[in-house]
């Protein structure tokens, strides 16, 4: 197949036999099947129209998404960026034609995340042109999704799923599940948070590494449908290290930290569901953790020797790892009245 753009290739998973219960479904980066997705429905309706400037905030898979999304369909973008997108990530998007504003750097991510926010909001009110894209907040990011879950259902018919993989913004595994159980209300699903996140009430926990980019957040996300979620696994980073470490280790998966994380959850949930397929979300590569990851391969901990407390309430968490039955709950209300 010849792609008319190099986003409809990279968008395309790859789907790898781990074990006979687990399958990792590997992206270059997930979130292109979101961008791509929701900007052309917004072309299609009249939103927005060719050459104008879609903005967002980004830690940066999202950011990259967009630009190539906007390269794709002969828009402009902007990017208020978090002080964490790194240099070989901005290069890329300023080659791609993206222009990007990172704000001033803070050791709070909570105030990262809302400075980011607030930058958003004075340029929307600069120029009333430029279209927000809210990926945290608009259920358009849902809509490609449905490719993805389509691709599933037909490589595995037959089997009971349950797919695992970091919360974020909601879209990616929520979107996911929620086009699986149109035709299959059966499908489980797994979400995996970091200690310090408020989106499943972990955020009077902190981890000294801070939270685990891209599976967690220190604002509410309306994205993120709580009553989706079959069981919530907190992990800290060092957890997610050593997944992701032993993913490369024992499978050849160079894979990001959300990934290594949703290993080992999906690992220990295998155990208690043994007539049940296990599907990973790896939702990009591991080239953005060299660094802060695979360089520090020596700190790995045994995965075989790992393992969550089990929890009855989000009050009785404790770090490194905490796992709880959610039930398809939903949101408590106090949750979201706390964070704002």
């Amino acid at each position: 197949m010849i792609h008319p753009h190099i986003a409809d290739a990279l968008k395309v998973p790859d789907l790898v036999r781990l074990t006979d219960d687990t399958v990792l479904i590997r992206f270059e980066s997930m979130k292109i099947y979101s961008a791509l997705a929701a900007v052309r429905h917004l072309l299609d309706q009249g939103t927005v129209r060719p050459g104008q400037t879609l903005i967002d905030s980004s830690s940066g898979i999202y950011a990259y998404a967009l630009a190539l999304a906007c390269h794709r369909y002969h828009l402009r973008c902007h990017i208020v960026a978090s002080t964490t997108v790194d240099a070989t990530t901005r290069a890329q998007l300023e080659i791609l034609g993206a222009t990007v504003e990172q704000v001033r750097p803070s050791a709070d991510l909570k105030l990262d995340q809302e400075l980011r926010v607030r930058r958003v909001r004075e340029i929307i009110a600069e120029r009333p042109d430029v279209h927000w894209m809210r990926q945290y907040h608009d259920a358009i990011h849902y809509l490609g999704y449905r490719e993805v879950a389509d691709t599933l259902a037909a490589a595995f018919p037959d089997q009971p799923l349950t797919v695992v993989g970091g919360v974020g913004s909601g879209a990616s595994t929520g979107g996911l599940v929620a086009h699986l159980r149109r035709t299959d209300p059966s499908v489980r699903l797994v979400g995996v948070q970091p200690f310090g996140s408020v989106t499943f009430g972990s955020q009077d926990h902190h981890d000294p590494e801070a939270i685990i980019a891209g599976i967690g957040s220190s604002i509410v996300f309306d994205n993120v449908r709580h009553d989706l979620y079959d069981a919530i696994h907190w992990m800290d980073f060092r957890h997610a290290l050593s997944g992701a470490v032993a993913l490369l280790r024992e499978h050849a998966v160079f894979a990001g930290l959300s990934t290594g994380a949703a290993y080992l959850a999906a690992t220990d949930d295998a155990r208690r569901h043994p007539d049940r397929l296990h599907l990973i979300i790896a939702a990009d590569t591991g080239h953005r953790y060299v660094e802060r990851v695979f360089a520090r391969h020596a700190e790995a901990l045994d995965v075989a020797s790992l393992g969550p407390v089990e929890i009855a309430d989000p009050a009785q968490m404790s770090m490194p790892w905490s796992a709880m039955a959610w039930n398809r709950g939903a949101c408590p209300a106090h949750w979201k009245e706390r964070a704002a």
